[in-house]
Parts: C-alpha cells; sequence; structure tokens
C-alpha cells in the first residue's frame, strides 16, 4: 500500500522564502525538490496524518506533494489547511490558505464537497487539517500543511 503523509510546519525568518524554508524544515521536508500536483488520491493510497515527515530519502531528491502555504510580513495570523476525502477507490485533496482559520477550514469544507459533486466516486472519510502560525510582524511567518506522496525520488 501506498502511503501519503500529511506534514505540518512554521517558520519565521528575516525574508518570505526563508521563512517558507524554516517551515519546510519544521515539517522536515525542507532538503527535497518539491513537485506540486494537484488534488487525487491514487485508489491504491492510504493518507496518514504525521505532523513531521520521517527521513523520506536522500537530500535533493524530489518529492512529490499538494501544498497549502500562507505568509506574512505583518502582524496577524496565517492559516495553511489541507483537506481529503477518501473512499474504497480514489480521493481528493483541498487546500487553502489566509488570515482567518475557521474561514480557511470552511474553504476547504466547501471545495471538498463541490470535488465529491463531480465525481461517481464513494467516499467513506473525511479529514481536514489546520495549521495556524501568529506572526509578530519581526520578519516573515509562514505556516505549510502538505500531503507528501511516498518518498523522494532521483532527479536524474
Amino acid at each position: 500500500m501506498n502511503t501519503i503523509r500529511v506534514v505540518r510546519g512554521v517558520g519565521d525568518a528575516a525574508t518570505k522564502m526563508a521563512s517558507y524554508d524554516a517551515a519546510l524544515a519544521d515539517a522536515n521536508v525542507h532538503n527535497y525538490n518539491l513537485v506540486p500536483v494537484s488534488s487525487v488520491v491514487p485508489a491504491d493510497a492510504t493518507v496518514e496524518e504525521v505532523g513531521t515527515a520521517p527521513d523520506l530519502g536522500p537530500a535533493g531528491e524530489r518529492l512529490t506533494v499538494v501544498e497549502a502555504r500562507a505568509t506574512t510580513g505583518g502582524v496577524g495570523t496565517v492559516s495553511a489547511a489541507l483537506g481529503w476525502a477518501t473512499g474504497p477507490g480514489p480521493g481528493l485533496f483541498y487546500e487553502a490558505a489566509g488570515e482567518d482559520p475557521a474561514a480557511v477550514r470552511r474553504s476547504v469544507v466547501v471545495g471538498l464537497a463541490s470535488g465529491r459533486d463531480l465525481r461517481e466516486w464513494e467516499f467513506v472519510d473525511e479529514q481536514v487539517t489546520v495549521t495556524t502560525a501568529d506572526a509578530d510582524g519581526e520578519g516573515y511567518t509562514t505556516a505549510v500543511t502538505l500531503a507528501v506522496y511516498g518518498d523522494s525520488e532521483p532527479i536524474f
């Protein structure tokens, strides 16, 4: 069985990109080249929320992900949410990001409902996870939630 791990992280740094890197480090996926995919969970996969990724292979390799990401340079809150609906066959991911955690969660729930309505698949489980970070306005703050498909793969 193939496993998709849902990981989360937050990071603060002097620049937007550095705060993103710090959030990826908090989720333990900072040493990979992330390759985004849209939203379909393969029929033979299971989705498992793990918080922090285990070792997924050598640094510099490719890692397939669905990613929710929010960054701010001001004072406030940022939230990145990822939801999934699965069944005995294929499933779906939906992601959203913003300042209000409740609104971000609602957006994912509505997106999953819309996605289910477009498909004739059976869905038996639905989950949403929201990663929230409070920003103090000193530099940048990023929140990420990612679905990581399996282990890393060589680029070459």
